[in-house]
């Protein structure tokens, strides 16, 4: 049997110099500046090419799929082995400790925007198919790295991508935990709407939050209230709750901020929401009306908890566990009051239908109404699959640990294979610092997990059958 531990330690520098080149290109979608040419922006499209360029160094066969997503691919064979990856990545955010695009390399670790999410994980599928290919290990099936340029904003590049060409019939998407993910919660935006939009002169303005699936890490409000009366109970707040955020006023309106953590939606109990802590602040400030409703409702939904036992929505399983609620674009504006869009990470056994029925009655005795928005369903694929058991035995030989087999409420690209699943490439006991500031990864967690991805590989496309190796 090849030895791809010591074959991954060997590229090491290899897999370091090609992720620090992927990082340093911030592909960060760019509504404004997307074209026909670049559907993403210019910066997606350009982490994109300079992948499958890639493997046109490596003669494999590439194609690219409208700028929004593609592929390279090695081996014959009627069946594909497909491995999903991204090049996109969220917004850096700020409070960083070393440039977010600069790929720095201290103590050990790799730091910059995507480099656990996906950035670095792609690198690592890259390398294992390069090892396979050097290796000649004999492929009865076509291996296939689909690369996506969209995932962190609604997948519209897989969905494309899967429009044009065929569905891989098994594959794992290195974007998420080891050991092995089996099953992905439902993802559901839900839209919050103020029904009451009658002006009280309180609350002018309010702003936090870019994408649903991060925690907002900063929040700020313009109120018509007079400095000297808030600012002592502010700065007791913010002592209280080990936060920071400053008041300033400017043409007698005075602005407030507030700043939170940021953390991936999946888990917002990891980050700290600073548009519900603005809002609990501002809930002591106001007195009834349109500004103290939406202040009240954000705190009475969103404020205590994350499960959605106020909404009525709170739900959990065996396979995938709670379902959650993330509030992560939260505005008001007086003349269309206050508007809140959630990402609800829900449960594989999840009654949709019923939970958002019993919601919307709850809402009734509230100043606000929900719609439901994009909805993808819960992805699971059975234990006993010859998939699942391959990626098992992989992961154990390589580690010395059991591999558990897990649930996630993130969304990963698995969920768009008939049979895929989730295979790392956080480690477990690591810190999940995807979305966050100072992402990282560990080198030596890349280098394992090439070794993992080539061993899988070689022995996923090399199967006759099941349990039977060449």
């Amino acid at each position: 049997m090849k030895d791809w531990k010591s074959e991954a330690l060997k590229r090491k520098e290899n897999v370091i110099g090609d992720l620090q080149q992927l990082i340093a290109i911030p592909s960060v979608l760019d509504e404004e500046k997307a074209t026909a040419d670049a559907p993403f922006g210019p910066e997606p499209k350009h982490a994109l090419e300079w992948l499958l360029e890639e493997g046109r160094k490596e003669g494999m066969t590439v194609k690219n799929i409208d700028n929004m997503a593609g592929h390279i691919e090695m081996g014959e064979g009627k069946e594909i082995l497909g491995i999903l990856c991204h090049v996109d990545v969220v917004p850096a955010g700020a409070n960083w400790t070393y440039g977010p695009f600069d790929g720095t390399v201290a103590e050990g670790k790799l730091f910059g925007r995507g480099a656990i999410d996906d950035k670095g994980p792609t690198i690592a599928a890259w390398q294992a198919m390069k090892m396979v290919k050097d290796a000649g290990v004999p492929l009865n099936k076509r291996v296939r790295l689909i690369i996506g340029s969209d995932e962190e904003s609604g997948f519209r590049c897989v969905n494309r991508y899967f429009e044009k060409e065929e569905m891989p019939s098994m594959g794992f998407a290195p974007d998420a935990d080891f050991p092995i993910i089996y099953a992905e919660k439902g993802i559901a935006s839900l839209f919050f709407k103020q029904k009451d939009q009658t002006p009280d002169g309180q609350l002018i303005s309010f702003q936090a939050g870019k994408r649903t699936n991060m925690v907002p890490d900063y929040a700020e409000a313009q109120i018509a209230v007079n400095v000297t009366d808030i600012r002592e109970q502010y700065e007791t707040f913010t002592n209280i709750h080990n936060v920071t955020g400053e008041i300033r006023v400017e043409n007698g309106l005075t602005t407030i901020s507030l700043n939170g953590k940021s953390a991936h939606a999946m888990e917002p109990d990891n980050g700290v929401n600073a548009a519900v802590l603005l809002a609990s602040f501002l809930n002591r400030v106001f007195d009834k009306g349109q500004s103290k409703n939406f202040t009240q409702f954000v705190l009475d939904a969103f404020g205590n908890e994350s499960r959605g036992r106020f909404l009525g929505l709170a739900f959990n399983d065996e396979i995938s566990g709670d379902t959650t609620l993330n509030a992560g674009i939260v505005t008001f504006e007086q003349e269309r009051g206050g508007e809140i869009t959630v990402s609800m990470r829900y449960s594989v056994t999840y009654p949709f239908e019923e939970k958002i029925t019993t919601c919307m009655e709850r809402l009734q005795a509230t100043a606000f109404s929900v719609d439901v928005g994009s909805n993808a369903t819960p992805h699971h694929v059975d234990a006993e699959d010859p998939l699942i058991k391959t990626l098992q035995a992989v992961y154990t030989e390589h580690t010395g640990e059991e591999a558990e087999l897990l649930s996630i409420g993130g969304g990963t690209y698995a969920r768009e294979l008939e049979k895929g699943v989730a295979f790392g490439m956080l480690f477990p006991g690591r810190e999940d610092v995807a979305h966050q500031a100072d992402e990282y990864v560990y080198i030596d967690d890349l280098v394992k997990a090439t070794a993992i991805y080539a061993d899988a590989i070689s022995r996923l496309v090399s199967e006759k059958k099941e349990g039977e190796r060449i």
